[in-house]
């Protein structure tokens, strides 16, 4: 059933086949597979559409992923205008080793950062697609999610009434933080957590990358990551104590760190430039099973939390996006059940394998930092294996590159 769109925040209809509640990345695709198939849906979001829109978070996107937008007319602008990326740099014990797993696999990764996919996202659905999408509500909640009737209500920012919108589906892409996982019965949830027990300084700088390609830097000092987002700016991790103030890492210090953790023979040193964004992120997982609860369908950071380690974050939302699209338009346009009978099976798998992927490499990074020589022997001997076996260079580029669990 297809209605014309009312203005956003408008309160009526009060009926839809599916509500998304979150206007993330996983919220907004999950919208448009939707909208593709006229089937009608509601998204709601907390925050303002310009907030979501600027809002920094993660800014690479495995090929499997863009070839997942492009098939569902979701990737035009991330085509023309996304960096591609064919080989990452390791730099150890003062030397510089380049992966360029372009060569070993025929894939890439793009650079596109979040807010600039959110921007494409969201634009598809409300403005090109008609997709009905309510802005800074408050105070969502799920209701009835075991019956045939579930419903979503929240306080509308423009009235302050609360407003009831019943629907056949809930697509909670809330992120970590939002009501849907919540809303979960504890008696049937297992939620299977991991705490690294350090911390990444995040910054943005305005300057230019140091280098055409992601840098990891396994520093005896602790970790530290160079990652590209545009000609004019850089993303930079520094690894730093769980729940240190950001405030203990002035300018001076924080370029001192990065020159010298992502120094090695024969570079130039790093450029640097304005801090624009300095925050710290406590590197944690977490896995919530199953991801779905009667009508109520987890997808994203609702569902799965990867540290920031293996840049899987952003992807496995879109992974969880396609699926979850699919298989409600299947049931909803041909009665197929398919597809939402396997959803949480199949999302997990992927996740998992990411988390032993993130697991992994977390080692790699900062196993040199952690004061222990045997682990500092062990890791060294993991990044010297990458340069001289074949075959653990293609294990690594496989599970980099998001192609060893093909969607």
């Amino acid at each position: 059933m297809t209605l014309a769109a009312p203005p956003a925040n408008s309160g009526a209809p009060q009926r839809f086949p599916v509500v998304v509640v979150g206007a993330g990345p996983a919220g907004l695709t999950v919208g448009n597979i939707l909208r593709a198939a006229s089937v009608d849906c509601l998204v709601l979001e907390t925050e303002t559409r310009e907030f979501i829109e600027q809002r920094p978070r993660a800014g690479v996107i495995e090929e499997w992923a863009v070839r997942g937008l492009e098939k569902r007319g979701l990737a035009r602008n991330l085509l023309d205008r996304a960096e591609l990326h064919t080989a990452c740099e390791f730099r150890f014990d003062g030397e510089r080793y380049r992966f360029p797993y372009g060569e070993l696999t025929g894939s890439h990764h793009f650079v596109y950062p979040q807010p600039l996919l959110v921007t494409d996202l969201v634009r598809e659905y409300a403005d090109v697609r008609g997709g009905r999408i309510r802005f800074g509500v408050r105070d969502v909640a799920v209701h009835d999610i075991d019956t045939d009737r579930p419903s979503v209500s929240y306080l509308c920012p423009d009235t302050g009434e609360r407003q009831v919108v019943h629907c056949d589906f809930i697509a909670g892409c809330d992120g970590a933080r939002g009501v849907t996982r919540a809303s979960l019965p504890p008696e049937r949830v297992r939620i299977a957590r991991h705490d690294y027990g350090i911390g990444w300084l995040a910054l943005l700088a305005e300057a230019p990358p140091s280098a055409d390609c992601v840098l990891f830097g396994c520093h005896t000092r602790g970790f530290a990551g160079q990652m590209p987002r545009s000609p004019e700016v850089t993303r930079y991790y520094l690894q730093c104590p769980p729940g240190d103030d950001p405030e203990n890492w002035p300018y001076e210090r924080v370029w001192a760190e990065l020159q010298e953790r992502l120094g090695a023979a024969g570079v130039p040193p790093l450029t640097e430039g304005r801090l624009i964004e300095k925050r710290v992120l406590d590197m944690h997982d977490y896995v919530v099973e199953p991801m779905v609860s009667g009508r109520l369908f987890l997808a994203g950071d609702a569902a799965h939390l990867v540290a920031p380690i293996a840049a899987k974050g952003m992807n496995l939302a879109l992974h969880d996006a396609f699926l979850l699209g699919d298989a409600l338009v299947a049931h909803l346009t041909t009665g197929d059940d398919s597809g939402l009978a396997g959803y949480g099976e199949a999302c997990l798998r992927r996740v998992w394998d990411s988390q032993e992927f993130s697991q992994w490499l977390s080692e790699v990074y900062h196993g040199t930092a952690a004061g222990d020589p045997f682990r500092a022997g062990t890791t060294l001997a993991r990044l010297r294996r990458l340069f001289t076996s074949p075959a653990a260079a293609a294990a690594f580029a496989e599970q980099y590159l998001g192609t060893a669990a093909r969607y």
